[in-house]
């Protein structure tokens, strides 16, 4: 039988993981895996996936359902749990198990971006399911943060509010908005792009386009950028690793 995976997600036309997966799959001969895309409208629409598709074997989650996912699933991996989010969901004797690899993929390649550089904060945009991810990594890196949100009640600073001396003050900014995502490619988080220096570090999570407005208007101020498309690597290959049974986490029942 065919071993079905795939994502779910409200839009993901902007999306590389087929291709990234099918490439996978072609390079390594592996002739009973397909990995396909499955938008939902909502997530209430998650148990007729799953009904229709009973050879699903695991699935990758994204924006904007990894935290609204969890109380469909039978258990969360004890990292995924600490996060609040998932992002890989590992199908097991007829349970669901929730994972977020999305941290190792953001804490591997933070770590090559950054290299031997000593941080002194970093801004978070956005206060979602990835922003969780972050948040978590960056704590367990003893990076001190901050949330940039439009709800001042979600975020500790307001777009706004930011100026040179936040921006000094938190050097490295981590968007996990999807603004600049394709098609969408003109938009970008609103920042004052103009009081950044080089000393400023800009990682956007957004991997298409690979210049995304946010990051070329920090390059334009001598700003160190990088994109998500390391980070979505390597989390693809942990989540892979989870759907063979070669990493394992400790489950925590829901």
């Amino acid at each position: 039988m065919t071993r079905l995976f795939g994502l779910i997600g409200k839009t993901l036309t902007h999306s590389f993981s087929k291709k990234y997966f099918s490439a996978k799959y072609e390079k390594e001969g592996i002739t009973n895996c397909v990995y396909e895309l499955f938008p939902l409208a909502s997530i209430d629409d998650f148990p007729k996936l799953l009904h229709s598709s009973p050879n699903l074997c695991g699935l990758n989650v994204t924006i904007p359902y990894k935290q609204a996912i969890i109380p469909f699933l039978d258990e969360l991996d004890k990292e995924a749990a600490l996060v609040g989010a998932v992002n890989t969901i590992q199908f097991k004797e007829g349970k669901l198990i929730g994972y977020n690899t999305d941290v190792f993929g953001f804490e591997q390649s933070l770590k090559k971006f950054v290299g031997k550089k000593k941080l002194k904060g970093a801004l978070i945009l956005g206060t979602g399911g990835a922003a969780k991810a972050v948040s978590y990594v960056l704590k367990k890196m003893t990076i001190p943060y901050s949330f940039i949100s439009r709800n001042k009640e979600k975020g500790d600073f307001l777009y706004e509010e930011i100026n040179k001396n936040i921006l000094q003050r938190f050097p490295l900014i981590i968007n996990t908005t999807p603004l600049g995502t394709f098609p969408k490619v003109q938009s970008s988080p609103n920042l004052p792009y103009q009081l950044m220096t080089e000393n400023n570090m800009l990682y956007d999570l957004v991997y298409n386009p690979e210049k995304t407005v946010f990051l070329a208007q920090g390059k334009m101020q001598g700003a160190s950028t990088i994109n998500g498309l390391k980070m979505l690597e390597l989390q693809a290959e942990k989540a892979w690793s989870i759907w063979n049974n070669k990493s394992q986490g400790i489950a925590t029942h829901l």
